[in-house]
């Protein structure tokens, strides 16, 4: 299995993120539901975007190593965050768990997630080589 990163020179090239991904071959499809700032206790990390985003990260990679994947196998991510908080805190936060590793992404502000207290929720879509 193939990924190639779609990136025309039409378009803005950003180092965080591609602007689309082709998958070839055959590929085992991975689908991580939503995930928050929870921790393994059932509570969120903290009340700030980042601690929160750092841990809904950290959700994300412990589903995908459970399918054996990892971040360089995501071909696209959705980030919801709800409405008035800063999309750059949770960015800054996300390169210390995720690292450069670009994916296709989009970023919603919502009224808020589910969850009381949650600010941010995280699910994404992996590709796997059979």
């Amino acid at each position: 299995m193939k990924l190639t990163h779609l990136n025309p020179d039409t378009l803005h090239r950003n180092p965080a993120f591609s602007q689309g991904i082709a998958v070839e071959g055959t590929a085992r499809t991975i689908y991580v539901g939503g995930q928050n700032g929870t921790g393994a206790d059932g509570n969120l990390v903290g009340s700030d975007l980042g601690a929160q985003t750092e841990q809904a990260l950290k959700n994300v990679l412990e589903v995908l190593k459970a399918a054996g994947a990892s971040q360089k196998d995501v071909v696209k991510m959705t980030i919801y965050l709800a409405k008035d908080q800063d999309a750059n805190a949770g960015f800054a936060a996300s390169q210390k768990v995720w690292g450069m590793h670009p994916t296709t992404i989009s970023v919603l502000m919502i009224e808020r997630p589910a969850r009381p207290g949650a600010l941010v929720e995280i699910e994404v879509v992996a590709a796997v080589g059979a």
